[in-house]
Order: C-alpha cells, then sequence, then structure tokens
C-alpha cells in the first residue's frame, strides 16, 4: 500500500502559513468583535467599503470559491461583493472555522500536487489553469492583504487593531516551545 509523502518543503511550508491563517484570522475576528455594529457596517473606504463587507469577500473567495476549487476540483460562479451571511457573529463562526480546514486538507496532498497545476474557472466562469503552488499562496497572501485592510479601518476607527505580523506569530510559537 502507497503512503502519502507529506515530508516534502512544500508541505512544511503551507502548512505553517495555514497556521499562521488561523491565528491571524482568529486575532482580527477577536478585535473587530469589540467593534460598535454602526463602526463594522460603516463605508470606510475599502474596497469592500466595511469591515463587514471585506469580511464577507473573504468568505466568498477563500472559503466558497478557493477552497471549493482546491478541495473538490468545483468553481461556484460567485459575486465577489456577495452578502454570504449578513450576521457578524455567524460570519466570524464561517471565517474562523473555514481558516481552520486549510492545514487539513494540505496535509492530503501528495508531494508532486504542488509542482502541477490548478485548473478552475473564475468567478465569471472563465476557465483558467495556474501554477499549483502559486495559486495556494495567493489565497494566503490575498487573506493577509484584507486583514491588513481591516486593521487600518480600526484604526481609522478609533479601535485597537492586533499585531497580526508573520514574524510576531513566529515569535509566539517560538516562546510557547521553550515553556515548560
Amino acid at each position: 500500500m502507497a503512503t502519502l509523502n507529506t515530508a516534502s518543503p512544500w508541505h512544511s511550508h503551507f502548512k505553517g502559513q495555514a497556521y499562521y491563517h488561523v491565528w491571524a484570522t482568529h486575532r482580527l475576528l477577536e478585535a473587530v468583535s469589540r467593534v460598535s455594529d454602526g463602526d463594522y457596517r460603516r463605508d470606510v473606504g475599502l474596497f469592500f467599503k466595511s469591515i463587514h463587507g471585506t469580511l464577507n469577500h473573504l468568505l466568498v473567495a477563500e472559503h466558497l470559491l478557493w477552497y471549493a476549487r482546491f478541495a473538490k476540483g468545483a468553481s461556484p460562479v460567485l459575486a465577489l461583493d456577495a452578502e454570504i451571511e449578513p450576521h457578524r457573529e455567524r460570519l466570524a463562526q464561517a471565517l474562523n472555522g473555514g481558516a481552520a480546514n486549510w492545514s487539513h486538507l494540505i496535509g492530503t496532498w501528495p508531494s508532486d500536487r504542488f509542482d502541477s497545476h490548478l485548473d478552475y474557472q473564475t468567478s465569471k466562469g472563465v476557465p483558467q489553469t495556474l501554477p499549483f503552488a502559486a495559486s495556494l499562496a495567493h489565497v494566503f497572501n490575498h487573506a493577509t492583504h484584507h486583514r491588513g485592510q481591516v486593521t487600518a479601518a480600526l484604526k481609522t476607527l478609533g479601535h485597537p487593531a492586533p499585531e497580526l505580523d508573520w514574524v510576531c506569530y513566529l515569535q509566539q510559537q517560538d516562546a510557547e516551545a521553550k515553556k515548560p
């Protein structure tokens, strides 16, 4: 019986990105939970207008589009600005849960999968083929980009924003590993 080779540098790299993604998503949503509903839904000039609109975009793009492409080979056709979840607590739960799914999925792929390509249809239904690893990197970079927008919105609205730098995550992991 063949065993799955998950000892590649790709697995290590992307599992690290997935763990960071969970950490950063959780920290961001914790900060957002303390914001009034008025500030949460206020148009502050983000690409998706508000914190709520940006978080809904993350749900659409990361979980309903990209995860479906990677996990199921499916290509849903959805508007990138669709409001999938109007209720903010349920939206936060969906984002936290969705972020946690990536690590397991990455662990199911054989090493050579990262050197292949991803075939899918864009959100407008156009066929597309891109490098697999680069497309996966996009998922995590995209989330980082929009988390940055939300932290800027938090500061603009006068609220504290969490520190989400990758190096802060690594330092926290290192400190936890050194605990007796």
